[in-house]
Formats: structure tokens, C-alpha cells, sequence
């Protein structure tokens, strides 16, 4: 499993890189374009894509190693990404229902860990 250690961190490089383009993704679209052409087309857009195939490359890589039931378990920590994205940039509020679901998440990702 020592292996699988450095691949797994591939994962989860992937999966922070691909919360990082959705923060510019979700920039771009509060602020305002002058043309329907620069909405698609400017810096923090094509930045975002560009994250996003990186991300599936980090992803691919690391499936080449890591097994399958380990993937899911990897990608579910970018929802706390996400979040913390969320609540630390863009001053987003945290319901309970939103804590109970992070709380799921955290659970399931730490019974996966322990095997249990």
C-alpha cells in the first residue's frame, strides 16, 4: 500500500487543483464583460480550463496506480475544498445542513482510511 501513497497525493493534488479552477470559474462569472466573447474568453477563464485538463492529467496518472474503490473516496475531499473556497474567498455562510453533509463526507472518507 506504501506504493499507492505518492499516487493517492497525485489524487488529491488533482482534486484541489480542479476546486482551484472552479474559485476562477465562479470569479469570472461575478464580474462583468463587455462582450459575450470576453466572458468566455479572458485571462481567469482560460486559466480555469487549463487547470481543469491538468487536473484530469493528475487525475489519470494516479489511476494508473491507485485501485478504483479509492478514487471516489479521493475525489470526495473537493467538496471540502469547495467549501472552504467558499466560506474563506467568497464569504459564504455555512448552513447546518451543509456541516451535517461535510461531516458525512469526512466520516465516510475516515472509515474508508481505517478499513473499517
Amino acid at each position: 500500500m506504501s506504493g499507492v501513497a505518492p499516487y493517492a497525493a497525485l489524487a488529491l493534488l488533482g482534486v484541489f487543483v480542479s476546486g482551484v479552477s472552479q474559485v476562477l470559474l465562479k470569479k469570472s462569472a461575478i464580474r462583468g464583460h463587455a462582450s459575450r466573447s470576453r466572458e468566455y474568453l479572458n485571462p481567469l477563464v482560460i486559466t480555469a480550463y487549463a487547470l481543469f485538463v491538468l487536473a484530469t492529467l493528475l487525475s489519470t496518472l494516479a489511476y494508473k496506480v491507485i485501485p478504483l474503490s479509492m478514487g471516489p473516496i479521493l475525489d470526495a475531499t473537493g467538496y471540502l475544498y469547495v467549501t472552504g473556497f467558499g466560506v474563506t474567498i467568497f464569504k459564504e455562510r455555512l448552513t447546518r445542513r451543509q456541516v451535517l453533509a461535510l461531516c458525512l463526507i469526512i466520516g465516510g472518507i475516515v472509515i474508508y482510511a481505517l478499513g473499517v
